[in-house]
């Protein structure tokens, strides 16, 4: 299991589901189990904190009305009216669904990131960064191979 996997499934052992926002539960499995459900791409990326390649996403390129979900337990956590183009090569929103998303901070490249994950299974999903567009300046840079495209109406 990942660090952060570990780390959350190990708060939420002593309580921390309680936190959760209300209609959500935790979403927890066995690495063999999370080995079975995700691709191995998606494995390393959710429960081991990977990278995917930039530009390596077909979600890159979608631009459709619909909602992007967590490809580990399609949690809702960001609708297409949050995308935009930060020419980095990784989907990119510049807000999230709210309480959809846990943040903390990540120093594996010696300078200090925020670092995001699905707030139901603790799937990590990407960095969210200072320099994306208004209204927000955030940029919520994902890998695209942590997510699901579900196309519909968003109000």
């Amino acid at each position: 299991m990942g660090s952060l996997a570990a780390f959350l499934f190990g708060a939420c052992r002593s309580g921390a589901e309680d936190k959760l926002p209300s209609g959500i539960q935790p979403v927890r499995h066995s690495a063999e189990e999370w080995r079975k459900m995700l691709t191995p791409e998606q494995f390393a990326v959710l429960r081991e904190e990977a990278t995917e390649p930039a530009g390596s996403s077909p979600l890159n390129d979608e631009h459709r009305e619909g909602t992007f979900v967590c490809a580990g337990c399609e949690l809702e956590l960001f609708t297409s009216k949050m995308k935009f183009d930060s020419g980095t090569g990784w989907p990119s929103f510049f807000t999230t669904i709210p309480d959809h998303v846990g943040t903390r901070s990540d120093y594996k490249i010696l300078v200090r990131r925020t670092e995001y994950h699905c707030i139901r299974c603790g799937g990590h999903q990407g960095h969210v960064f200072d320099d994306g567009p208004p209204p927000t300046g955030q940029r919520w840079c994902n890998n695209g191979v942590a997510l699901k495209f579900v196309p519909g109406k968003v109000s």
